[in-house]
C-alpha cells in the first residue's frame, strides 16, 4: 500500500496520504480535509476500499483503454471537489485480475460506489463529467439514507 502525495486545496502544502487509514486524511499544515485518491490491487483492496471510513468510488480501468483515460480526469476532479467525503480508488484490471473476476467487470471503465464494503451503485462505460457528478451525488444521497 503506497502513500500518495496530494496538495492541500486550502493552503497548497503537499501532504502524504495513506492508502488506508481509520480516519480521513487532513492537511498537516492547515488541518483541512484532503482529497483521497489512491491505487489498489488484488492484495490490498480489502484494506484500501472495503474498510474505508468514507464512501469509496472505485474506478476499474486499464492503461490501454481510451475511454478510461477520458474519464480519469473527471473522476480526479470529483474527488478533489469533495475532500473528506469520498475516496477514489483506482484499480488497474490488467494488474488485478482477481478483482475483475470478483466484481464481474466485463467492460471498462467500470465504476462502483461502495459503502462499508458493499457495492451500492455500479456503472459501466464512459460518461461525461456532469453525468458522473449526478450519478455520484445520487449514490451518496442513497448512502446517507
Amino acid at each position: 500500500m503506497a502513500a500518495s502525495l496530494i496538495p492541500c486545496p486550502s493552503c497548497g502544502k503537499t501532504n502524504r496520504t495513506p492508502a488506508a487509514a481509520a480516519g480521513r486524511p487532513r492537511c498537516g499544515n492547515c488541518k483541512a480535509d484532503l482529497p483521497w485518491i489512491v491505487d489498489a490491487g488484488d492484495s490490498d483492496f480489502a484494506a484500501v476500499a472495503e474498510q474505508s471510513p468514507v464512501p469509496v468510488l472505485v474506478d476499474f480501468w486499464a492503461d490501454w483503454c481510451g475511454p478510461c483515460r477520458m474519464v480519469s480526469p473527471a473522476l480526479d476532479k470529483l474527488a478533489r471537489e469533495q475532500p473528506g467525503r469520498i475516496k477514489l480508488v483506482k484499480v488497474d484490471v490488467d494488474k488485478s485480475p482477481g478483482l475483475s473476476r470478483r466484481f464481474d467487470v466485463q467492460a471498462i471503465p467500470t465504476l462502483m460506489v461502495m459503502v462499508d464494503g458493499a457495492v451500492i451503485e455500479r456503472q459501466a462505460g464512459a460518461a461525461p463529467a456532469q453525468a458522473l457528478r449526478s450519478w455520484l451525488a445520487a449514490a451518496l444521497a442513497k448512502a446517507a439514507r
